[in-house]
Order: structure tokens, then C-alpha cells, then sequence
């Protein structure tokens, strides 16, 4: 097997004489301060302003407001917070999600009263106060129509009246996120560009079965029941309710077909007098692109799209010219997400993009363009492409590396930051025309600090032919003629990519820290993983686990053929599809690894919940022996090193079901293993107690390897 290295690494040392006065990084420090002290310096709260060449940011905290210009390089403080409450009679405490509605107006939110200000004459334009108990909250772009929800109901707030829009039992749901915010949903309420309109999701889980998670906050402990719809079983039926705000009335679209077909990706038209949705059948293998008038009525399919392994919409139509009824759709109908020109009749202008690479989101777009990020031919980047309606192209940021960008639709301006492996962060202003204005290049936060090298290397999966990109980091003191113990850090599941060009190539500062103690950290991103286009994502259908385990052992090939590398200590830790492959790896391939340590893992996907389970793996009944290779209760025996599994008691994505019945079959076979739970912590263990987390997880590897 051959491997190839790709050419970049970063290089934190000079010489070992240098390090040995560097600060010695803490795992607390490592955990706790990777996005504070160490944090790279960025421009806070960066807007562009409507319809005009300047913008905004925040400064010292949030507590001012900063306004530039495209056309000078010079800023000015716009408005503090304390001018702000002195003019205003507020207690602001800083400037954190404010908005332009207008060239001229600024919207705050404080405790769900809205004020609207003009920052240049320093005068009101208008005060909205809600009621305390609203979520949820969306505006309308003329600042006078707020809707919101208070459990599971959806109100509004229009001409300084409360208005309740639903009013259902507590196993109906509107104006949230629906289908466990799968299908790029995060949101539940939708208001009309015309502000006449009040659309919004809502979820039927009457059928869904309830699932009890444990409360120990009282005495005795309570049932926290939460509905968790399991594979294969009962789902949520889903609508899409229109509320006219002039007539008060609501009129809800259901799906065309099955009941519990997935209603998302929901877009008005920008004229308000339409909608679009995109339903999808539950085997999601099937979309349709529906057209619906304002009122609810079905106007036409306006596309189909199948696929033999999944179909799996994630961005609304976009709409790129308010004048104009075509639209946008991004899809990976050809192997790699392409953007899709189309009018409101369904017919297909034009593929504008031809890119052997996927287009990951639109950024925007100005009267001759649209601006999107993708990630280029090597899949790492993250990079800016504009192209025409006629379909040219062309890179809009030369330097790679993962940027993420504001668009100016006025002007065709980019608000641009970056980095790469050697670059914490660049932010600058890219015109079209002429050279970038730099507005900020963060120095390195990790220089005084003894850390070691970072690199990227390329390898084959293994099909023998696929490419896959890995992170390796060495400690600082790193010695070529020494055995060194390695971690292997994985994920391996859909919707993540864990090896990127950025800095410290998206590495955990903690990872840093166990390579001073003499490791090497090892990840690799096996086919499944997200933004390599079709073939590469869609091989793990049917079979969660299998191919993602042979690439994995590909990786381990490669750590193998390196000289320096101690392949008799070699440990792996994840978390979520990544505790599944943790626990996979350990027992499918016993002799390869020494100890593991599994966080919130699913073992067996019968237990996860349809909307992403039965995606990749169909139903249990459709597909038996998908299930049962995949199924980590059937290989307990197996077992040859040390495993701890760590699992939330409170945890609502990955229920702690999945690591209690795994337990439960290590005792039936006589198998020791370790166990540790953190109470009442959800998916992931976060804040103070992260720290133990990781001092919980990294002794144990360093006490077993």
C-alpha cells in the first residue's frame, strides 16, 4: 500500500531549546480556553449595511458599534452601549445580535422588547415589547409583525396584540423545528416577505412513542418522558400551516402522499403570493419540489428526484432576483452538489455550475451573480466561487485554506475570513475589483505555548483507489528514532468533516496536550464523511460500520508503515457515530487496538431515531442483516483490550439505552468492562464538566495504552 503526503504542515518549534521555555499547555486550559484566550482574533458582529457600500461591527466586547466603508479604509465609532441606554432608557448590556432592517434603522432585542433605533440621528423609530414567555421569536423584515412560540403553540404579536395562531394539545407541535431537524431544518416559522403571512411547521407525535429519560434533581427522581420515534416504528405526521394575518384564519398543507412522508426546506416566493416545499417519502428515496399558492392550494410538482440510496434535500429554494420568479435548487442528482437554475413552472433553465466538487451553500447574490462556497478540488478547503446566470465561474478567494464569508448583494463586496493550517485567521474585504483591505490578522495565541506539529497526509481507503485525508500531530519533542503510542480520534459518520485546512486542522487543543505526553493523534476521514460528493458518501448505505471500519484500518496501514509509530499501543476514542465506531473498531478487529473509550454511542441503529437512521440504513424489517452486522451486542465476545463507555443519563439523541444494553450483553458473556455516566448531561458533556470529561477519558487512555 502506498501513501502519499500531502504538502502542508505546521510548524509550531524551532528547536527543542526553544520549547523547553514555552508554557506547558494544561488540560483544563485545553478544554476550556481553545475559543477564548487562545482564540483567534476575528471582526465581531460584521454586517453588511442594506442597500449601501458600508458596514458594521462590534468592538471591546460588544459594547460598541463600528461603522466602515468599501470606499475608505478608515472607521468610526458609530454608537456605544452606554449612549445607547443614556438615549434610550435601557439597560442594553451590549450590542450581541443586533440588525440593520434598513440602511437607516438598527433593530436590539432586550428580554423580548425590540427596539428600533436610527444609530446616525440617534432617535427612536419604534418600541415592540412581546409577551416574556415567547421562543422561538421571528420578525418580519418591516420590523411590525413578530411571531413565536409558547409550548408547543404558535403565537403573534401584531399592532401591539398578542394573537394565538394554534391552539392544540401537547402532542401537536407548531411553529419548531420538525423531523429532529434533519433535512437542514432549524427553524419552525416562516413569515411572508409582505409581512401578510405566517407560515410554519408543525408535528403530530401522537403516534410517536414516548421515551422516559430520568430526572434526579428532585427527590424522589421524576419522568421526564420526551417523544423519540425509533426505527422502523411509528413517526410524527407533519403539516405546513398559512395564517393570514388579514383575514385570521389558518389553512394547513399535509403531504401528498403517506402521511408521515418529511414536509421541508420551506421557501416563500419573493412576491409572497407563492411557496415552495420539498416533500419526501420516509424511505427517502423520492423528492418532490411541490408549488403551493398563498392561500394552500397545490399548484404543481415542479420536480422529482430519486435516487437508489437516498435523496436528502438541505437547502430551500432560493430566490436570487426579487423581480424575477426563477430560483435556485442545490442538488447532488450528478454526484456532486451543483446549483440548478429553474423557473416556477418547473422547467430547468440551466445546471450553472459544472463542478466535480459540491457546492456546500449560497452565500448570495447581486444582479450578475451568485456567490456560493464549495470546497474546490481538494476536499479540505473551503473556498468562494461566484458564477453567472449563463453559468461562468470563478473563484472569488485565491488563498486556501476554510473561509467563511458575508456577501454585499448592493455592491458584489465580500466580508471574507479565513484560515488554514498555518494561518489562525485573516479578515478582510474583498471588492470585485482591486486588492483586499485587511481588517484584521490575528497573531498565533499558541506561540509561547509548547506545542508540537500538525499535518495533513493523503492515503488510499480501502477500495484501493479512493482518497482520504488524514491529520497527524506530534509532540513537540518529537523524535523520528523513538516508538511513539498512538490515539486515533474518529468520527467517521455523515454530516461531519473532522480534517480540515484550517488551523491546527480543526484539531482539539486537548489533542495537543496528550501528544506532549509523548502520542501521537491520529484522525482520518473515512468514506461516509461529508463533502466529498455521492459515491463517496453514499458507499456506507445499508451497511453503517463496515466500510467506515476498513477505512479506519487503512489509516491504521498507514500508521503501520511509519517507523516511529508503536502499533502494539494503539488506542481510539470518539463520540457519538464516533463512540459506534470506537466500540466497532475495538470489536471487529480485537488485535489492532489496545483500549477505547466510547462516548455516547449507538449500538445498534434499531434504537436511533428514523429521520437519520432508516436514511442509511432503511427499516430493521426492510433490512435485517444491515441491522445485524451492524449490531455491536453481537461481537461483546470479541473483546481483547481495555473499553470505557461514557454516556449522558439525560441524553435525547443518542438515549443511553444504546450503551445500557451493550453493558448488558458484556455481563451475559462475562466480559469486564468500565462504564461511567454523567447525570443529567445531555448528547455531549459541556461547560465546567467538560473538563472531567476529558481528564476521565484521556487517564484512561493513558493508564491502558
Amino acid at each position: 500500500m502506498k501513501f502519499k503526503q500531502v504538502v502542508y504542515s505546521a510548524l509550531f518549534f524551532i528547536c527543542f531549546t526553544a520549547v523547553a521555555q514555552k508554557k506547558q499547555l494544561t488540560l483544563s486550559d485545553a478544554v476550556m480556553q481553545q475559543f477564548r484566550a487562545y482564540a483567534a482574533d476575528r471582526v465581531d458582529g460584521f454586517q453588511w449595511i442594506p442597500d449601501s457600500n458600508q458596514y458594521s461591527f462590534t468592538k471591546n466586547r460588544y459594547s460598541e458599534i463600528h461603522l466602515g466603508s468599501e470606499a475608505n479604509s478608515n472607521t468610526k465609532v458609530l454608537i456605544t452601549v452606554k449612549e445607547f441606554n443614556e438615549l434610550f432608557k435601557t439597560e442594553l448590556s451590549s450590542f450581541f445580535g443586533y440588525q440593520w432592517q434598513d440602511a437607516k434603522t438598527l433593530l436590539l432585542t432586550i428580554k423580548n422588547e425590540f427596539i428600533a433605533v436610527n444609530p446616525h440621528t440617534k432617535t427612536l423609530v419604534s418600541r415592540t415589547k412581546i409577551n416574556e414567555a415567547a421562543e422561538n421569536v421571528s420578525s418580519s423584515k418591516n420590523g411590525l409583525v413578530f411571531a413565536y412560540t409558547k409550548g408547543n403553540n404558535l403565537f403573534a404579536h401584531i399592532d401591539n396584540k398578542e394573537v394565538q395562531i394554534t391552539d392544540f394539545n401537547a402532542e401537536i407541535v407548531s411553529g419548531q423545528a420538525i423531523a429532529r431537524s434533519e433535512f437542514g431544518i432549524s427553524n419552525g416559522i416562516f413569515i411572508s416577505p409582505d409581512a401578510k403571512y405566517i407560515a410554519f411547521y408543525q408535528k403530530n407525535e401522537s403516534e410517536v412513542a414516548q421515551y422516559p429519560l430520568l430526572d434526579i434533581t428532585s427527590t424522589p427522581g421524576t419522568l421526564n418522558n420526551i417523544r423519540y420515534p425509533m426505527a422502523g416504528q411509528k413517526s410524527e405526521k407533519p403539516r405546513v400551516g398559512i395564517y393570514s394575518i388579514e383575514s385570521g384564519k389558518t389553512v394547513y398543507v399535509s403531504p401528498r402522499g403517506a402521511t408521515d412522508d418529511y414536509l421541508t426546506n420551506f421557501a416563500w416566493t419573493p412576491d409572497s403570493k407563492a411557496f415552495t416545499i420539498a416533500e419526501v417519502n420516509r424511505a427517502q428515496n423520492a423528492m418532490q419540489l411541490n408549488l403551493y399558492s398563498a392561500a394552500g392550494q397545490f399548484q404543481r410538482t415542479l420536480f422529482t428526484e430519486t435516487d437508489n440510496t437516498w435523496v436528502e434535500p438541505e437547502h430551500p429554494a432560493y430566490f436570487p432576483n426579487a423581480k424575477e420568479s426563477s430560483f435556485i435548487w442545490i442538488s447532488e442528482r450528478d454526484g456532486y452538489n451543483n446549483l440548478y437554475l429553474y423557473d416556477l413552472n418547473g422547467k430547468l433553465l440551466r445546471k450553472l455550475t459544472q463542478n466535480l466538487f459540491p457546492v456546500i451553500t449560497i452565500l448570495g447574490a447581486t444582479a450578475k451573480e451568485i456567490y456560493f462556497t464549495a470546497t474546490g478540488e481538494n476536499g479540505t478547503n473551503t473556498l468562494v466561487y461566484a458564477v453567472d446566470f449563463k453559468g461562468k465561474q470563478r473563484l472569488v478567494t485565491k488563498d486556501l485554506g476554510v473561509h467563511t464569508a458575508k456577501l454585499n448583494e448592493f455592491t458584489g463586496t465580500l466580508f471574507d475570513e479565513y484560515s488554514n493550517l498555518n494561518t489562525p485567521n485573516i479578515s478582510q474585504i474583498l471588492p470585485v475589483k482591486g486588492s483586499a483591505t485587511k481588517l484584521v490578522e490575528s497573531p498565533d495565541k499558541l506561540k509561547d505555548v509548547a506545542i508540537g506539529t500538525t499535518e495533513i497526509v493523503q492515503l488510499k481507503a480501502a477500495d484501493g483507489k479512493t482518497d482520504l485525508y488524514a491529520r497527524l500531530i506530534k509532540p513537540s519533542n518529537f523524535d523520528a528514532s523513538k516508538k511513539y503510542p498512538v490515539l486515533i480520534y474518529v468520527y467517521g459518520g455523515p454530516h461531519a468533516q473532522m480534517v480540515t485546512n484550517s488551523y491546527l486542522a480543526g484539531a482539539n487543543l486537548w489533542m495537543h496536550w496528550l501528544a506532549e505526553k509523548g502520542y501521537l493523534v491520529f484522525t482520518v476521514d473515512n468514506r461516509g464523511s461529508s463533502n466529498r460528493g455521492a459515491a463517496f458518501e453514499h458507499v456506507i448505505h445499508r451497511n453503517l460500520g463496515t466500510n467506515e471500519l476498513a477505512d479506519q484500518l487503512s489509516g491504521v496501514a498507514y500508521l503501520k508503515s511509519l517507523p516511529y509509530v508503536d502499533a502494539s499501543r494503539l488506542a481510539v476514542h470518539g463520540w457519538s457515530f464516533g463512540g459506534f465506531m470506537t466500540n466497532t473498531m475495538l470489536l471487529k478487529a480485537p488485535d489492532t487496538f489496545k483500549v477505547g473509550v466510547a462516548g455516547g454511542p449507538v449500538t445498534d441503529w434499531a434504537y436511533y431515531e428514523i429521520m437519520y437512521g432508516e436514511r442509511y440504513m432503511d427499516t430493521p424489517a426492510e433490512n435485517p442483516e444491515g441491522y445485524k452486522t451492524a449490531a455491536l451486542r453481537n461481537y461483546v465476545k470479541n473483546l481483547k483490550g481495555k473499553l470505557l463507555l461514557i454516556h449522558g443519563t439525560s441524553d435525547d439523541v443518542v438515549v443511553e439505552q444504546h450503551n445500557l444494553d451493550l453493558v448488558k450483553n458484556f455481563v451475559e458473556a462475562g466480559v469486564q468492562i468500565d462504564y461511567f455516566p454523567y447525570p443529567m448531561h445531555k448528547h455531549n458533556v459541556r461547560g465546567k464538566d467538560r473538563v472531567h470529561l476529558m481528564e476521565k477519558v484521556l487517564n484512561y487512555v493513558l493508564e491502558n495504552n
